[in-house]
């Protein structure tokens, strides 16, 4: 007998564009959404994305994913502090 799997909905997702970005201030807008954010640094960015979703959403924040790019399909992942090398992973 074959195992049931269960469907789980799939987690909705809210991009936030990055707008701008200068040494110690972001700013990025959230795609589909009346959303404005800034923050100093990137992780401020995201808390202040969850927290701005958990404004306008309520309660149904919890079942959306928060991502933050530059471009179209260009992660953030890359910002880093001026004079400050990236990590080398092994």
């Amino acid at each position: 007998m074959e195992p049931v799997r269960r469907r789980y909905p799939r987690m909705r997702e809210v991009v936030f564009r990055l707008e701008a970005e200068r040494p110690g201030h972001l700013e990025a807008s959230a795609d589909g959404l009346p959303i404005r954010i800034t923050a100093p640094t990137l992780e401020e960015l995201q808390h202040e994305a969850r927290e701005a979703l958990i404004e306008h959403m309520g309660p149904a924040h919890c079942t959306v994913r928060v991502r933050v790019r530059r471009s179209p399909g260009v992660a953030v992942s890359s910002i880093r502090p001026k004079g400050r090398p990236a990590a080398l992973c092994c």
